[in-house]
C-alpha cells in the first residue's frame, strides 16, 4: 500500500543507513538501523505507522540537503 507520508526509502546494508524521503520532499538518513528493522519497514502494511513507532526518534539521524548530494557524486 502506498504511504501518504513516505515517498520512498533505501537501505544501505553495508553501513546500516536508512535513507527516507517524505512526501513533503524532505529527506533524512537514519544511522545504525539493523537489517531486521529495515526488512520489517519494507514489509509493513502501514509504513508511516511503522516508521513513527520503530524508527523515528530511535536512531541517530540528519536531514539530507542538496549540498550533501553534491559531495556524494
Amino acid at each position: 500500500m502506498p504511504s501518504s507520508v513516505i515517498r520512498r526509502f533505501v537501505y544501505d546494508e553495508m553501513k546500516g543507513d536508512l535513507w527516507v524521503e517524505f512526501t513533503t520532499g524532505r529527506r533524512y538518513v537514519y544511522s545504525g538501523v539493523p537489517q531486521e528493522v529495515a526488512d520489517a519497514f519494507r514489509g509493513a502494511f502501514a509504513k508511516g505507522v511503522y516508521f513513527n513507532t520503530r524508527i523515528r526518534d530511535r536512531f541517530p539521524h540528519r536531514e539530507v540537503t542538496h549540498a550533501d548530494e553534491e559531495t556524494q557524486s
